[in-house]
């Protein structure tokens, strides 16, 4: 049986959830099962890639409110926490029961930046993991107490593009 890896993309720069899910498309195409998971990002998101990608990809978020979390009032911020650990609570089952084969859970090192999961939390999460699961986790900070839990990181910096991009500057 294959072993699986841990890999993270994070960094400052753009395209980190777009390298995930072009790496589960990849997948998709030797037979992968796939699963995503969304965080900070508000249900229309979700829904609306949801409605692209299922039924290859099976995409979940447990957001509740349409704005992004930043935008919400404290009270609305208390509310989505809730409803975000109950997604790390099923990314943690998915993980146990191999529910699977490559998990993303897109923008889960934001919930250690908002303070809505520690570090360890998600450590807790990776050791319930399957051994043969592949895990891919996107954020722009990487907390260093993961580093043993993690087999590969990418890091995406920020870079200005000029012109339209296809051309040097």
């Amino acid at each position: 049986m294959r072993k699986g890896i841990v890999q993270v993309l994070c960094g400052e720069g753009r395209g980190k959830s777009a390298c995930a899910i072009g790496l589960a498309v990849r997948e998709v195409g030797r037979n992968k099962n796939i699963v995503i998971i969304q965080f900070l990002k508000g249900k229309n998101e979700a829904s609306e890639m949801s409605r692209r990608l299922e039924p290859e990809i099976k995409v979940f978020s447990f957001e509740r409110s349409e704005k992004h979390y930043c935008d919400l009032s404290e009270e609305e911020k208390q509310e989505e926490a809730a409803n975000m650990q109950n997604g790390v609570n099923f990314a943690k089952k998915v993980l146990s029961t191999r529910g699977c084969d490559i998990l993303i859970l897109d923008e889960i090192l934001g919930l250690v930046d908002f303070g809505i999961v520690q570090a360890a939390d998600i450590a807790k999460l990776l050791e319930a993991r399957a051994e043969d699961v592949d895990v891919i986790m996107t954020g722009i900070v990487f907390p260093e107490a993961l580093s043993p839990y993690v087999d590969r990181i990418s890091r995406i910096d920020s870079m200005e593009v000029k012109g339209d991009g296809r051309e040097p500057g």
